[in-house]
């Protein structure tokens, strides 16, 4: 048996004399990192081996945390395992049997108060249940366990010591830290560093490669949504100021989920009550409206319901609360976050996607069904993301589908190729003001999230951009160069940078199979003053307008002046020219070649005939008729097309009578002065070939 040391008998002696010698514990007073004074005898030679002037000791390869020791030669333990002072504990020595039934019972009761409160999902994937299980279960079980433990080592009024017992309850208390160490686990293998996990979480999203002008048709000006979501809450907020009886007792949510509402995109959400005491006075009665904003007029709505209110929502404070609902009836589900919407009848329904985890405990998140609750009723339909009505427009939250396209960006080509080399990895770009970047596009009756793609790198430049269903989870990338979001709305601004207008985040139409950015531009009040389009492939092309429709046909001279013909431009605004050419000069800007025209009879009017789309302009030279149609411009109109002789209509599809002839404006002279075939063709030389066009100084 080893000596008593002298340590021992001042331990032993200021315990007696009632010092709490266990919370002497190193230079400064007490530490929270302790050691009972009955078991100091037994471990304080574990550091003695340690190294002279080491912080404690490390005896037998692990420290003490005790003061500084002088190399763990026993001062204030050095080289003690190390435990947290559980003293307080002892208060519960002395409680009875009954009264420890009372608080188990109480316990018990508090535990299920709690559940019901905060509704965690009872499955093994879930932080949240992690989390309420840790503090409401494991923790008072380990304090529970070690109380007794303590009790039945040193005995008490009520219970005599007994080592047997007091060693049962230790290892007990073991059980809630080995639960957690399982839970520590599981996030581990969660990571993608795990061989294997790399691949994994680039397979949860499939994406197909696409043509973008064979996939996105071009747009319909009429349906195109010309306001952000921001606007939205304005425009409804401003809608609900108008009718009293709501107001003072309700209030807009701010979901505003956007959504297809028999063919038109719209932003929908519920009214709310205004707080605690409202709810108390209407929840009778429930909520009797929600707000519609159609994003393409700009017209909002305050829909009444009826004799089927929404009884069901998130400012409901208990039982009909949406989240309680809907968590209580299926406990073993994870919902993810929840969206409102109406079916095509106008009526109010919850959407609410259930999350699957596919890798460990907590990665590769995804969605495998949909519960649909009926925001009148409280009833419920659970399916599958296959079984999901058409109508239904957000199964998916856009920032999960987001971060599903970049562990595909970042993990495709194995994990440690995403911090080294990054050979290939891509990932979607950033928003403003720290936020995810995305918009949504209406196509085949779904709501598709957009996003741009660049590199690793971040640079202001994208290789092509992602639209993915909200609804099936289906993906398609398509591959087109050009500038960044943020860099088409810097551009944007600059052109009106005099009014400080602000450009919204970019919605991507098709133009002329031109990809597009199109954005609104708000002033100080966020209330939308003007509209820009911008050219994706070449951003410094910009037009902007006071209507959709003016900055459509900017836009498309724009087009037509780098030798893009504009299908999508109409009658009004194509015009047919007739004329003998006077000018013809040719000039080269940012790298595409341009024929400057002028007519006969015209002063001051210059068509410009942009190569590739025009090559048919090599062919002609000063004096030569010339017949084409032409985009109306400011100074300079764009070319659209050369009308060649024998058609009978334009290239633009408009009927030949459609034709100014500048030289005969009233068409007097037409009938005896027609043109020959061989007037309208450009001159040949003695080979056949087209002759160089005419030379300016």
């Amino acid at each position: 048996m080893a000596k008593s040391s002298g340590l021992d008998a001042l331990l032993e002696a200021l315990r007696q004399s009632g010092f709490d010698a266990s919370g002497a514990g190193g230079a400064g007073g007490s530490s929270p990192f302790t050691v009972d004074a009955e078991d100091a005898s037994s471990e304080r030679g574990a550091g003695a081996s340690g190294s002279r002037g080491g912080v404690g000791g490390f005896g037998n390869g692990f420290g003490g945390f005790g003061g500084a020791g002088a190399g763990g030669r026993g001062r204030s333990g050095g080289g003690q395992e190390p435990h947290i002072d559980l003293s307080f504990l002892d208060a519960f020595k002395g409680l009875s049997k009954k009264l420890l039934v009372v608080l188990a019972i109480v316990l018990v009761l508090v535990l299920l108060a709690a559940y019901w409160w905060f509704h965690p999902p009872i499955n093994i994937h879930s932080v949240d249940t992690w989390m309420f299980v840790a503090v409401f279960v494991l923790l008072p079980l380990f304090l529970f366990f070690t109380a007794k433990s303590r009790a039945y080592k040193s005995g008490t009024d009520k219970v005599n010591a007994s080592p047997a017992k007091a060693k049962t309850f230790k290892g007990l208390s073991y059980v809630p830290v080995a639960v957690l160490v399982v839970g520590v686990l599981g996030a581990v293998l969660s990571l993608s560093i795990i061989p294997g996990n790399a691949e994994r979480y680039s397979n949860v999203l499939k994406t197909d490669t696409l043509e973008f002008a064979q996939d996105i048709q071009e747009v319909n000006y009429s349906e195109i949504p010309i306001i952000d979501r921001d606007s939205a809450i304005l425009l409804g907020n401003r809608e609900m100021g108008s009718i009293p009886e709501y107001v003072s007792q309700f209030e807009v949510s701010n979901l505003y989920s956007q959504i297809n509402y028999q063919g038109a995109p719209v932003r929908v959400s519920p009214l709310g009550y205004a707080d605690l005491f409202k709810w108390f006075t209407n929840r009778e009665a429930g909520i009797p409206a929600y707000a519609l904003v159609d994003m393409t007029t700009q017209n909002a709505e305050i829909v009444r319901l009826g004799d089927s209110p929404i009884y069901y929502s998130q400012s409901e404070p208990l039982a009909r609360n949406i989240d309680r609902h809907v968590q209580l009836k299926y406990p073993f589900y994870i919902f993810g976050e929840k969206s409102f919407e109406i079916d095509e009848e106008g009526h109010p329904w919850w959407i609410c996607p259930v999350k699957d985890y596919t890798i460990g405990l907590f990665g590769g998140e995804t969605v495998s069904r949909v519960v649909l609750c009926d925001a009148t009723t409280g009833e419920t339909q659970d399916l599958t993301v296959e079984e999901c009505p058409q109508w239904v427009d957000r199964v998916f939250p856009a920032e999960l589908l987001i971060q599903q396209y970049n562990w595909w960006g970042s993990y495709h080509n194995g994990w440690l190729n995403s911090f080294l080399g990054q050979e290939g990895v891509v990932r979607t770009t950033p928003g403003t003001n720290g936020t995810l970047g995305y918009n949504y596009l209406a196509k085949d009756d779904d709501v598709w999230v957009y996003t741009g793609v660049t590199s690793a790198t971040a640079d202001n430049s994208i290789i092509g951009f992602v639209l993915v269903n909200q609804r099936t989870q289906e993906s398609h990338f398509y591959s087109v160069s050009g500038a960044t979001e943020d860099s088409a709305m810097e551009s944007a601004e600059g052109q009106v940078q005099n009014l400080r207008y602000t450009a919204t985040f970019p919605l991507l139409i098709n133009v002329s199979n031109q990809p597009t950015y199109f954005m609104a531009l708000k002033d100080g009040a966020g209330l939308v003053k003007k509209f820009a389009m911008v050219d994706i492939q070449r951003y410094q092309n910009v037009a902007v307008g006071d209507t959709v429709a003016d900055t459509q046909k900017a836009y498309e001279a724009l087009l037509a002046t780098n030798g893009v013909a504009s299908d999508a431009a109409g009658e009004d605004d194509v015009k047919t020219m007739s004329g003998t050419i006077r000018s013809l000069s040719q000039a080269v800007i940012e790298g595409n070649s341009h024929f400057y025209v002028t007519i006969e009879g015209q002063d001051g009017k210059i068509y410009d005939f942009a190569l590739p789309g025009l090559i048919d302009i090599v062919g002609y030279k000063e004096g030569d008729a010339i017949t084409f149609t032409y985009l109306e411009g400011a100074g300079v109109s764009p070319a659209y097309a050369i009308k060649k002789a024998g058609e009978e209509e334009t290239a633009s599809g408009l009927p030949e009578d459609a034709a100014v002839n500048v030289a005969d404006p009233a068409g007097e002279k037409a009938a005896a002065e027609e043109p020959t075939a061989e007037a309208t063709q450009p001159a040949k030389t003695a080979e056949g070939a087209p002759a160089e066009p005419a030379k300016t100084a």
